[in-house]
């Protein structure tokens, strides 16, 4: 009973500032100025908030940018995490161990620090201002590697020696018979991506100077710098509210494949 109350009270706070936002998207009294404490029905229920975040911000252009950085970042680091995993499990080369160990530790070190250095190396290679600085980067998933190493383990090495008895090679292996199977560890790893790029706001400040290539983050980081949070709160609301779309639409559809993957590899969040 204690634990069912313990969970209720921390999800009451988790969700709270959702509902916040949804019902102050819709309040079109809202648009000058939010009311404190929140009230948890529009004074004013309106869409025209919507309307006018759609006329103010280039939610569409922002949109399509950050799906195209998404869907690149996603590709590129499952593709690296699900070929190094299945290396790391299966053909068990010689330092193997060690291989695993230096990718994990770069996992401790801050992106902070990371940073300039990144930065410094786009701008000599003339990527600034370009989406390969998001792809590039992606090629090293450090924790991708480790779940997809995790989930290799649990499937039989009897189907790799079959399919090299049968004279297949080890790119065919992988693809034709291994990669089938990993549906749940692949979506796992699309909605941590997924969320991780979305909701990227300093690589992309650093790197993107174009407006026309701004991702969503940065486009309504913009606007609220430019009007300020105080002048049109109701309209960076219905903004973020639409922002947040996409994220709930791909957790809905793969969330039954993320509780197999974890079940599979006995990962315990």
């Amino acid at each position: 009973m204690v634990l069912l109350l313990v969970l209720f009270l921390g999800s009451f706070v988790m969700i709270v500032p959702f509902l916040w936002m949804l019902v102050t998207s819709f309040d079109w009294g809202a648009r000058m100025n939010i009311t404190f404490p929140p009230k948890w029905w529009p004074e004013e229920p309106s869409i025209r908030t919507y309307e006018v975040a759609f006329t103010n911000i280039k939610m569409m252009r922002y949109i399509g940018n950050s799906t195209l950085v998404s869907a690149g970042v996603i590709v590129v680091s499952s593709l690296s995490a699900l070929l190094s995993g299945y290396a790391l499990s299966k053909i068990r080369f010689k330092g193997a161990p060690l291989v695993l160990l230096l990718a994990l530790s770069t996992m401790m070190i801050p992106f902070e620090m990371t940073m300039l250095p990144q930065y410094l190396l786009f701008s000599k290679l003339g990527l600034i201002d370009s989406y390969w600085a998001f792809y590039l980067p992606a090629l090293n998933y450090a924790f991708g590697t480790f779940l997809a190493k995790a989930f290799f383990d649990q499937l039989p090495s009897a189907l790799r020696e079959a399919g090299i008895i049968d004279g297949a090679r080890e790119f065919t292996v992988f693809s034709q018979i291994y990669l089938p199977l990993c549906t749940p560890i692949i979506a796992t790893m699309v909605i941590l991506l997924f969320l991780g790029v979305w909701n990227e706001m300093l690589w992309p400040l650093l790197v993107l100077k174009s407006a026309s290539k701004y991702t969503i983050q940065i486009g309504l980081a913009m606007f609220t710098y430019n009007n300020g949070i105080n002048q049109q709160p109701a309209i960076i609301m219905a903004a973020t509210a639409v922002s947040l779309v996409p994220i709930v639409v791909i957790y809905l559809f793969l969330q039954r494949y993320i509780i197999e993957s974890i079940a599979l590899t006995g990962i315990k969040q």
